[in-house]
């Protein structure tokens, strides 16, 4: 999978030292990964959330973050939406952002 906007993830462990082993691990596994369907990212990745509008809820570093991603499965793509805190993720709506 093509994850596009890696900068996101990066700009976010400058501010989180503690998450930018944890995001580099997911973004590792996710690139080798060729998801077809929101199955086999919860086969991979059991703790994800499918909160609807083709979003993913991923739990980082022990569920410590989250991470929001949109899933084009045609275009082999994932859309980095958000990543933050639990209290920042708390103000968002996971399905709009």
């Amino acid at each position: 999978m093509r994850v596009i906007a890696l900068g996101a993830l990066r700009s976010f462990w400058e501010k989180y030292p503690d998450a930018e082993q944890p995001l580099k691990s997911w973004y590792a596994e996710t690139r080798k990964a060729d998801w077809k369907s929101f199955h086999d990212i919860k086969t991979l990745y059991p703790s994800a959330s499918i909160v609807g509008n083709d979003r993913v809820v991923f739990n980082i570093k022990g569920n410590s973050y989250r991470l929001i991603v949109l899933v084009r499965f045609r275009g082999k793509k994932l859309f980095i939406r958000f990543v933050g805190t639990h209290t920042q993720y708390d103000k968002i709506d996971a399905r709009t952002i």
